[in-house]
C-alpha cells in the first residue's frame, strides 16, 4: 500500500494539474519542479519521461536567466 504521504503529494499534483488545464507540459513541469518534485515523479506524473524533463527544465531555466540578462541590457 502506498505511504499516506506519497498518496497526499499525488493529490496535490494532481489538484495543480487541474488548475493548469490547457498549459503547456512545459509549464506543468515547472510549476511542479517548484513544488519539489524530482524529474523522475514529474515524469511519471506527465506520463513521459525523465530525460524530457530534464530537458524541458534546463531550457526554462536558460530561457529565465537569458530574459534578465535582456532586461538589465535594455535597461541601460
Amino acid at each position: 500500500m502506498d505511504n499516506p504521504n506519497d498518496r497526499v503529494e499525488r493529490l496535490l499534483a494532481l489538484i495543480l494539474l487541474n488548475q493548469m488545464k490547457g498549459e503547456s507540459q512545459r509549464d506543468k513541469a515547472v510549476q511542479l519542479n517548484l513544488a519539489g518534485f524530482s524529474n523522475l515523479e514529474i515524469a511519471n506524473i506527465l506520463e513521459t519521461n525523465s530525460a524530457v524533463i530534464a530537458q524541458v527544465l534546463y531550457e526554462a531555466k536558460k530561457n529565465k536567466v537569458t530574459k534578465k540578462a535582456n532586461k538589465k541590457t535594455s535597461a541601460k
